[in-house]
């Protein structure tokens, strides 16, 4: 029964659209008309710059933790692997949105590895930020962190749930950016040009 209720309790957490509502109270604009139609963190900051695209990109990343370190530390890694499961649900179909179209799911995923497997969720990151800083594509960044947490998941001897758990969260990643991946086969997806504008105001122009 808890399990279950920490489960509908990560959905919901999940489906709080962070990028869609700071966007409506700071801008007064919907997301959704800009750029890519996410309203994910990535989106967000493309448009917008840092100071909505950070707080929506951590938001995103606390709302597949904090269900996912609950269901872990109260009932076990099962529990934690669905609750987070449910968050990333949650984000890709958000119930605040009508169940419609949500955000991609890498940093609520990101999140919640880093509330079931702490030593998984941060070795993840780090490939993510390898990966970007060296090639500059978020997509490919993204794919490919959520691909190696499988092997993380196997090498800190994590339980087989938390195993499985990063192979569905590396096929969903995937199939979620079935786009960028026809882009960067033709070599058409754009390179991000973030790590330039960290410091500058003005947002980055990068699809």
């Amino acid at each position: 029964m808890l399990t279950a209720v920490l489960v509908v309790v990560g959905y919901v957490v999940g489906s709080m659209p962070f990028g869609y509502w700071l966007v409506r109270v700071f801008r007064h604009e919907d997301i959704r008309a800009k750029g890519s139609g996410n309203i994910g963190g990535s989106n967000v900051w493309r448009a917008y710059g840092r100071w909505l695209g950070l707080p929506v990109v951590l938001l995103d990343t606390g709302k597949g933790l904090a269900p996912a370190l609950v269901g872990t530390l109260v009932v076990g890694h099962g529990t934690g692997v669905l609750a987070g499961a449910a968050a990333m649900l949650g984000h890709y179909r958000p119930l605040f949105m009508k169940f419609q179209r949500g955000g991609k799911m890498v940093a609520t995923a990101g999140g919640a590895f880093l509330g079931v497997a702490p030593l998984v969720g941060g070795a993840g990151l780090g490939v993510w930020i390898l990966v970007f800083f060296t090639l500059r594509y978020p997509s490919l960044a993204s794919m490919v962190s959520a691909a190696s947490l499988v092997l993380w998941s196997w090498l800190f001897g994590y339980p087989w749930p938390v195993i499985v758990f990063a192979a569905f969260a590396a096929v969903g990643v995937a199939v979620l950016h079935r786009a960028n991946i026809v882009r960067l086969w033709h070599g058409e997806e754009n390179r991000s040009t973030l790590w330039r504008r960290w410091w500058k105001s003005t947002p980055a122009t990068s699809s």
